[in-house]
């Protein structure tokens, strides 16, 4: 049985006629860059979000790039962020010539732990970065608190998690500035590169409009140094599409999670892999299934593939002891909840189409592996 760890062909069959539509009113409307349908949508994102404002972007990396820009980060500011990340998490603080300053995760989580912040701020910070990792918010709470008391600005990386809540609040509405990836592989993913960010300060809506299109609020008249970095309107037709399944896709994500639960637990494999842990505060939507796998990680992936099982490991290297950033001066020990993490985790299928015959498959095949161990 061959079970793939993502597969859009299911999803993209039933949604083509509805996807050719949108994209016919597109063409006929010569709306290619922003236009009508982005608009539209950023109003729909918004109101999903529970924000004010949605401002769309060329891509989840351009949408961090574009907060931190917006709070005038740059030369001699530090960010608070995790080195367990997708790389641009941190590569948005360093080209602004920003300082990242890691700060440890949490070992079940894998998100930031809020006990190690406090003591990491200093005179220099100027934001905390935290990543809703996998599709599960971070302590935002504890998080938020500490922001208040020293006046710092909070910018979510929620690019993994759209839809995902704490205290009943959608993320992307629980800091200054929460950004988003439409990356394919996403809940809600395009059919190219695409972001969005949501903010319900006025003012900075009003600066990330400007700053995606090179800084200028008035054609040729700019304001600031901005980018270029404009959602363009096929992505906003197909995201139109697909935004009103989301919550479905997103519990039909929960379900296959809750029944690994249960498949674990039935091949008692309870002492061989730690399953993910979804707090009592916080809704995860699975964007990834990523279980711990305390012994023979790599030996089990390459079991997995052979029996047509397809996997990744999110993230293999922690960005502090990634090449360019050496000049940072950490090694390995430096953040060792994180290097046990990238060491032990492995991303398992969770995708809202998949089967729960797919699923006893792979829990069969893990359990084969130990049985043979």
């Amino acid at each position: 049985m061959l079970v793939p760890l993502l597969d859009l062909k299911e999803q993209n069959a039933l949604l083509r006629p509805q996807i050719e539509a949108a994209l016919g009113r597109v063409l006929d409307t010569n709306g290619f860059i922003l236009g009508a349908e982005v608009a539209e949508l950023e109003k729909e994102l918004a109101e999903y979000c529970g924000v004010s404002h949605a401002i769309g972007c060329a891509s989840g990396s351009d949408a961090i790039l574009l907060a931190l820009m917006a709070l005038d980060v740059g030369p001699g500011d530090e960010v608070i962020t995790t080195p367990y990340s997708f790389f641009a998490t941190v590569s948005s603080i360093t080209r602004l010539g920003a300082t990242p300053v890691f700060v440890d995760i949490e070992s079940d989580t894998y998100n930031i732990d809020p006990a190690k912040i406090e003591s990491q701020i200093t005179a220099k910070t100027k934001a905390i970065e935290p990543v809703h990792l996998y599709g599960q918010p971070a302590n935002m709470r504890e998080i938020n608190e500490i922001a208040q008391r020293h006046g710092i600005s909070v910018v979510e990386d929620a690019a993994q998690a759209i839809g995902a809540e704490e205290d009943g609040m959608r993320v992307g509405s629980l800091g200054r500035i929460g950004c988003f990836s439409f990356y394919p592989s996403k809940n809600l993913g395009g059919m190219g590169d695409g972001g969005f960010l949501t903010t319900n300060d006025e003012a900075l809506a009003q600066k990330l409009q400007a700053l995606r299109v090179h800084g200028s609020a008035e054609r040729y008249y700019h304001k600031y140094v901005g980018l270029n970095s404009r959602l363009d309107g096929f992505q906003g037709a197909v995201l139109r599409v697909k935004l009103p399944h989301l919550d479905a896709w997103t519990e039909r994500r929960r379900e296959n999670a809750a029944n690994y639960s249960r498949l674990f637990a039935e091949h008692g494999l309870a002492s061989k892999v730690i399953l993910p842990v979804e707090r009592q505060t916080s809704r995860h939507i699975y964007n990834q299934y990523v279980i711990t796998v305390p012994d023979h990680r790599d030996e089990l992936r390459s079991h997995l593939t052979s029996k047509g099982v397809g996997t990744d490991i999110y993230y293999p290297l922690p960005l502090h002891l990634q090449e360019c950033f050496a000049y940072l001066g950490h090694g390995p020990g430096d953040f060792p909840v994180s290097e046990k993490a990238a060491n032990d985790t492995l991303a398992l299928p969770i995708y809202p189409e998949l089967r729960a015959g797919q699923q006893e498959f792979v829990v069969a095949s893990i359990a084969q592996f130990y049985h043979e161990k």
